[in-house]
């Protein structure tokens, strides 16, 4: 089994890496295989809409995103990071995510996720309730912790002092561990997924 931790920060080994290596600390004592994703700083295009990924099977912008949902296919759960901005997580992270589940929802299916966030002081609970919305429009079972998925500090060093933080962070790694060997003893039981029914209306009744 494996999981794949995205860094929607702009630094590689700042405040949202600190926190995703705690989550990544308690899914390898499981014996969890985990690769930390990192998103890069360089200016990422949003989705256009232009339907392509229908007919391609891809996203028509040859990017991050494009690399990103080939490992997903291959990945059984999934923890996204981001800093805090606005009381909301990074554009370049939504943009990412808007772009990665459109083109590729089929390889997020089933999977359990979490969201993790990192700020300064404020904004994180509603930047976590972001995240979030991506796995419930899915199909994906929402891992918890034993508090908010949120840690603080302005840098590396401060998360590192957030003690109830970084303990949010390993039992998130914890409880995905958990519920990810009890899906795949359900699939070894002949338990299937179930089949959603597809229904689109272009309009509000």
């Amino acid at each position: 089994m494996k999981v794949m931790l995205v860094n929607g920060s702009s630094r590689n080994n700042g405040c949202t890496y600190t926190a995703l290596c705690e989550v990544e600390r308690a899914l390898q004592e499981e014996g969890i295989e985990t690769e930390i994703f990192f998103i890069g700083n360089e200016p990422l295009a949003d989705c256009i809409a232009c339907g392509k990924c229908r007919e391609l099977g891809k996203c028509a912008i040859e990017d991050r995103v494009n690399e990103f949902v080939v490992k997903a296919r291959e990945c059984d759960g999934f923890v996204f990071g981001s800093p805090v901005y606005y009381a909301h997580p990074s554009g370049r992270l939504l943009s990412f995510m808007d772009r990665a589940f459109y083109s590729g929802k089929s390889a997020f299916a089933f999977k359990p996720a979490a969201s993790v966030l990192s700020a300064r002081r404020a904004g994180t609970t509603a930047s976590f309730d972001v995240i979030n919305k991506y796995f419930t429009i899915s199909s994906m079972p929402v891992v918890s912790s034993t508090y908010w998925n949120h840690v603080y500090g302005s840098k590396a060093e401060d998360v590192l002092q957030d003690k109830e933080g970084l303990m949010t962070m390993y039992n998130i790694g914890k409880n995905m561990a958990w519920m990810m060997k009890c899906i795949a003893l359900g699939k070894e039981n002949g338990v299937p997924v179930p089949e959603n029914e597809k229904v689109t209306t272009s309009f509000i009744r």
